[in-house]
C-alpha cells in the first residue's frame, strides 16, 4: 500500500511546518524496511530509530518512542508491519505494540487501488485497534479511491492525507469537496486555486513584477521566476488533471 514512503510523506509535511519529528522502524517482518526508512530519513534529515539485530518489533517500537519522548520530539511516527486481515499473529503484535507505547493516533494506510475489498480489510484493523484515522495512497494511477469512502464508513475515521505519488511532495491533505469532485469526474478546481495561492510569491515580488510590465518592461530573470513559481504548483499531469472540463486524452500519464 506504500506504508513507509506515506511515513516519509507525513514526517516530511510536519517537518516543513516546524514541527520537531522522528521515525521509528518496528516493520521486522518485510526484508529491507528498515533500510527503507533509513534512506528516507536521511534523505529529509529525519531522525530515526530501529534495529538490525533486535527482532522483536514491540521492543523496537517502546525503546524508540522513550528515546525520543526524551529527546522533546512532538511528532513521533512508528512504522509497523503491513498487514492482511487473515494474518492473527500479525494482528496480535499490532495490538501488543499499541498496548506498549499508548499512540495519539493510529493511521490505516490503505492502497486505492483495492476498490471496494479494502472494506473488510478495514474493518478487521477496527476491530483490533482503535484506528484514528486513513490515509489513502496509489491515486495518481487510474483508480478515483471510491474504497477510500468503505474505509471511512468500516474505521468510522477520517480521511487525513491522500498519497499521489513516489516523491515526497505528493502529499495532500484531504478535502471531502475537492476528492468528491475528482470522484465524479468533475476535476478539481478548488484544488488548483488552492495550490496557485500558496505558490504565487509575495506581495511584495508581485507588485514589483505589476509595476515593471506597466513600464513596459519584463526581462528573462522575470520570466524565469515565473516559470519558478509555475513549478512549484506540481508535475504537469497533476496541474492539468485539477482543470475542469480537461479531457483525460489530453493529461500527460
Amino acid at each position: 500500500a506504500g506504508k513507509t514512503t506515506s511515513i516519509a510523506k507525513f514526517a516530511n509535511f510536519y517537518q516543513r511546518k516546524g514541527w520537531k519529528v522522528a521515525m521509528v522502524c518496528a516493520d521486522t517482518f518485510r526484508a529491507g524496511a528498515f533500510d527503507q526508512l533509513k534512506q528516507n530519513a536521511t534523505k529529509l534529515r529525519v531522525p530515526f530509530y530501529g534495529s538490525y539485530t533486535e527482532a522483536d518489533p514491540v521492543v523496537i517500537a517502546e525503546e524508540g518512542v522513550e528515546q525520543f519522548v526524551s529527546e522533546k520530539y512532538e511528532i513521533i511516527i512508528v512504522d509497523t508491519s503491513g498487514r492482511h486481515k487473515q494474518e492473527g499473529a500479525l494482528f496480535e503484535e499490532m495490538q501488543e505494540i499499541s498496548a506498549a507505547i499508548r499512540p495519539d493516533n493510529t493511521v490505516f494506510v490503505m492502497d486505492a487501488t483495492q476498490g471496494q475489498a479494502v472494506y473488510d480489510q478495514a474493518l478487521g484493523f477496527r476491530e483490533a485497534v482503535d484506528v484514528g484515522s486513513v490515509i489513502v495512497t496509489k491515486l495518481d494511477g487510474h483508480a478515483k479511491g471510491g474504497g477510500a469512502l468503505s474505509a471511512v464508513s468500516a474505521t468510522e475515521s477520517p480521511i487525513i492525507f491522500l498519497g499521489s505519488g513516489e516523491k515526497f511532495d505528493d502529499f495532500e491533505m484531504f478535502s471531502a469537496q475537492s476528492f468528491v469532485s475528482k470522484l465524479l469526474g468533475f476535476r478539481d478546481a478548488r484544488g488548483i486555486m488552492e495550490e496557485m495561492k500558496h505558490d504565487r510569491g509575495s506581495d511584495s515580488s508581485r507588485q514589483e513584477l505589476m509595476e515593471k510590465m506597466q513600464k513596459g518592461q519584463f526581462t528573462l530573470r522575470d520570466m524565469y521566476k515565473q516559470f519558478q513559481n509555475a513549478m512549484k504548483l506540481g508535475p504537469m499531469n497533476k496541474v492539468m488533471g485539477m482543470v475542469p472540463g480537461m479531457p483525460d486524452y489530453l493529461v500527460p500519464q
